[in-house]
């Protein structure tokens, strides 16, 4: 058994719609001659994610970092922030641009999301905001973190980057917190090449969004303090040409994890979702036994050019810029952890290749 090809295998490979899918969206915009400013590719792409998602308001961002960045923004947030060790550092990085300051707490080692049994310890008065991840796509517990947000006049925010597409208990994962944001980055199952959205389900936030996205003005008259956050419409053309094959792309990538499932089950640990969840099977992580393990199947892997990727790694508690308590449970896990290639074009035959070397090298 081998590859398909002598090319090497990645974590991930971005799908790319035919051609002239796409280039039947870029002469929309040659037409227009409107090539950013919410165009209207812009304005129908929005539109589009706004009602598959059931949500009162999103609004279409250049990236998913600055969509939390103003998502923070928007909401008001100050001071502190309770979040999770275990995520991008873009997590951490959009708390600590909007000049707010990051506590960190434990994850579940069970879905490696925030733990909210340890998020009431954390509350001082300064605390104003939960920013937690949605990792792997696998939902947090957003009803305990709902609860203790009501209790304590705090704000809601849920890193989506990983959950297009992912439904908790018959709606939308974004259905939940105050705001959610979403990357369209060119890794993800659905891209814009680069981009993102915010959700928001109060009204007076999302206007205040859309300005803070538009420099703080409509025309000539100037409102508040704004950046450039659009997205043009190339980027969103490339939305447009993505958005018909996602049902497709999540369809190929469930039968890969479903294959590594049968061919790895009792040999690794792996993160699970909470029950009531449909994913969209955007990674597949895998847990070792230690960080010896963990660099042995790597290294095993790249032997045979194939390249997993130790994601989330470092926890974000350990960020040399940051002063924080060690998050054991998080720390552990970002030692032992490996992403193994998944996207839409990977054959069983691959799968099974790469499912078989990690065994061997257990």
């Amino acid at each position: 058994m081998s590859k398909v090809s002598n090319a090497p295998l990645y974590v991930t490979r971005t799908f790319l719609p035919p051609r002239e899918e796409y280039l039947h969206w870029l002469d929309k915009a040659y037409a227009s001659h409107n090539l950013t400013n919410n165009g209207p590719i812009h304005r129908e792409l929005e539109e589009t994610l706004r009602a598959r998602f059931d949500v009162p308001h999103l609004r279409l961002m250049s990236n998913g970092t600055l969509a939390l960045q103003l998502a923070i923004r928007a909401l008001g947030v100050k001071g502190q922030v309770i979040t999770t060790p275990f995520s991008y550092v873009a997590t951490t990085s959009a708390i600590l641009w909007e000049g707010c300051e990051p506590v960190f707490v434990d994850i579940d080692p069970t879905t490696c999301c925030i733990d909210p049994n340890l998020i009431e310890a954390a509350i001082t008065p300064d605390t104003t905001a939960i920013l937690a991840t949605h990792v792997y796509g696998f939902p947090c517990d957003v009803e305990a973190i709902g609860l203790i947000a009501k209790k304590h006049g705090l704000k809601v925010i849920y890193d989506a980057a990983h959950a297009f597409d992912v439904e908790y208990k018959g709606k939308s994962i974004l259905s939940y917190g105050d705001a959610s944001i979403l990357s369209f980055h060119a890794t993800k199952l659905f891209h814009t090449v680069e981009g993102g959205a915010v959700v928001l389900h109060d009204a007076e936030a999302d206007k205040k969004l859309c300005l803070l996205r538009s420099f703080g003005h409509i025309y000539d008259e100037h409102f508040c303090l704004g950046i450039n956050a659009k997205m043009s419409e190339v980027h969103a053309a490339m939305g447009m040409a993505v958005l018909p094959h996602v049902e497709q792309i999540i369809m190929h990538r469930k039968k890969s994890a479903k294959l590594y499932d049968h061919m790895l089950e009792d040999k690794v640990e792996r993160p699970t979702a909470p029950e009531g969840t449909a994913l969209n099977y955007g990674y597949y992580p895998i847990l070792l036994g230690s960080g010896q393990a963990r660099e042995q199947v790597m290294t095993a892997l790249a032997t045979e050019g194939i390249f997993a990727r130790r994601y989330f790694f470092p926890s974000l508690d350990s960020l040399p810029y940051i002063s924080s308590p060690a998050c054991q449970i998080s720390r552990s896990i970002s030692d032992r952890v490996i992403c193994l290639p998944l996207y839409s074009e990977l054959a069983d035959e691959e799968v099974a290749l790469i499912a078989r070397i990690v065994v061997s090298a257990l």
